[in-house]
């Protein structure tokens, strides 16, 4: 663990000194680590979620790039091993709380017995409600997928990307925060993705929280789905 947390500290002291001269970019830096560990007498399991964000403002321009890990086991079983990784823009060029979105995503996954897949496309998104402490957007487009099965044949489809989000502060205390997404391949018959995180944070300072959160995922080609609760602290950094 210290050897993923050092490098996010370097990250945050050279962003930091940075931005110092320029005030027409803002930066931002969100780790959080969370888990979970249950022991009994004769069972042992326990899973580690870990979680990098970096993300670029300007006025009309937003990039993200997002990296996770779960990993986890039980009775010296692996049951998660799951590795993805996101970069993602926004582009504000037209009406107020409508944007151009696209992006490039990686993923792995054990649990939903998934080697590798490639993800890119874009769309547009429209916010319906904007506000500093009440956010919910709703988002579609088109990806490409280039998937490789753990057991079975590598294929490639065209998808449907549908995603709804949100974030809410309840006064600057309590946040709850949610992303899911429905992909349904455009030619593949039963194939779809879900993905769904909800994330309730309770801020200890201005830049540290005590989160739990609840991720589910099912991947319907390989019949695999997983949900997982954990709970740990999130690191929020604004410069």
């Amino acid at each position: 663990m210290k050897f993923f947390v050092f490098p996010i500290f370097l990250l945050l002291c050279y962003f930091q000194s940075f931005a110092q001269y320029t005030d027409s970019t803002n930066y931002h830096v969100l780790l959080s680590s969370t888990g979970s560990i249950n022991r009994t007498n004769e069972d042992r399991a326990y899973l580690l979620n870990n979680a990098l964000n970096f993300g670029m403002k300007k006025e009309s321009f937003v990039l993200n790039s997002t990296s996770a890990w779960l990993y986890g086991k039980q009775n010296n079983s692996l049951t998660n091993n799951d590795f993805s990784t996101t970069l993602n823009f926004n582009l504000y060029k037209t009406f107020p709380h409508f944007y151009y979105w696209g992006l490039v995503n990686y993923n792995t996954s054990y649990s939903l017995k998934l080697k590798n897949q490639l993800l890119a496309g874009g769309g547009v998104a429209y916010s319906i409600l904007d506000k500093p402490n009440a956010y919910i957007n709703l988002s579609d487009g088109v990806l490409f997928d280039q998937s490789s099965l753990i057991v079975g044949d590598s294929y490639h489809t065209y998808r449907n990307s549908l995603r709804l989000q949100y974030h809410f502060a309840i006064k600057e205390l309590i946040t709850i925060d949610g992303n899911h997404f429905l992909q349904n391949s455009f030619s593949r018959k039963g194939d779809h993705i879900i993905r769904s995180t909800t994330t309730l944070g309770l801020k200890l300072r201005k830049w540290i929280s005590l989160t739990t959160a609840l991720t589910y995922n099912k991947l319907n080609i390989t019949q695999s789905e997983n949900l997982n609760l954990t709970y740990g602290l999130t690191l929020d950094k604004y410069f």
